[in-house]
């Protein structure tokens, strides 16, 4: 869509925002995207709480702290400065990831976009999660702007007269996302001769339609029962187990060779496996229990 056709009623009609007035809380690191979130959640009529987590890990961390702070007064919604601590060592992105979610509202909006989706698909697919992984995105509902390009949460910003903060990791091809972004969806873009994002939005649409049927049949097993689970097919324990491993890791769909070695702990080929991000699963007294590589062993 060239800029000069855009709008913020235009955008707004393509977010899927609660009713107005409803209260809500949106994460705000203060790039473009989370910038265009809090300004699209004003403008529809919201009651904004920005978010902002710092991490510690960048010295200019807590002045972006602050630039959020000014940006959602300047928008008229209230802010709320959050500071982890993170120690040094193995797994740090995923570490931080969970401290991150571990400080966040439960129900917290974010500004993931359809460019987003589009690369969480293709990362899926080629990881593969299988069915659920390529559904996308979790949490749907808590993403109002999976119909918004990133080229539009920019003009959003500039429209606004906003400063959005570059995060250089985002330009960091030493992260497979960003040469996902930077080189292989240009390059589909190129050998199909069309926009492969609309397309992969799609896919994650009727993926996730299949998926919500699938758990609709499931919804009832205990995932953490191996006794009970023994008494299903495996295509039905693989499902379960999937979808398990998912809840627990926040919302990361789990590669179907992790969902394979849980699968034998579930049959006793195996007492313990891992499952990716330091992660694992083991079993005790017949119950799968998970344990992070920031927290503790617990049940499901």
């Amino acid at each position: 869509m060239p800029v000069g056709d855009l709008s913020i009623a235009s955008l707004l009609e393509r977010c899927t925002f609660p009713p107005t007035n409803t209260v809500v809380d949106c994460a705000v690191s203060g790039g473009p995207d989370s910038l265009a979130l809090l300004a699209l959640a004003v403008h529809h009529g919201l009651d904004v709480t920005a978010w902002h987590v710092d991490h510690g890990l960048r010295e200019e961390s807590a002045a972006e702290g602050h630039r959020v702070a000014e940006a959602a007064a300047l928008l008229g919604a209230k802010s709320r400065l959050v500071t982890v601590s993170i120690s040094p060592g193995s797994n740090l992105e995923s570490r931080a990831r969970d401290a991150r979610r571990d400080a966040l509202p439960a129900e917290v909006l974010t500004g993931h976009t359809a460019d987003d989706q589009a690369e969480t698909v293709l990362l899926n697919l080629l990881r593969g999660a299988g069915l659920p992984g390529t559904a996308g995105i979790g949490d749907p509902h808590r993403r109002p702007l999976l119909r918004i390009r990133k080229e539009e949460t920019l003009w959003v910003c500039n429209h606004l007269d906003l400063n959005p903060i570059k995060d250089p990791m985002n330009e960091d091809p030493r992260f497979t996302r960003v040469r996902v972004r930077n080189e292989v969806i240009p390059l589909l873009s190129e050998v199909f001769e069309r926009d492969p994002v609309p397309l992969l939005t799609r896919h994650s649409d009727r993926a996730r339609e299949a998926v919500e049927l699938l758990n609709d049949q499931i919804k009832d097993i205990d995932p953490t029962d191996t006794r009970s689970l023994s008494k299903f097919p495996e295509p039905i324990v693989r499902l379960v187990i999937h979808r398990w491993l998912t809840n627990q890791r926040n919302g990361i769909a789990p590669e179907y060779a992790a969902v394979e070695r849980v699968l034998e702990v579930v049959n006793h080929e195996a007492r313990a496996t891992d499952v990716g991000d330091g992660d694992r699963v083991e079993r005790t007294n017949g119950q799968l229990r998970f344990s992070s590589a920031s927290n503790p062993i617990k049940s499901g």
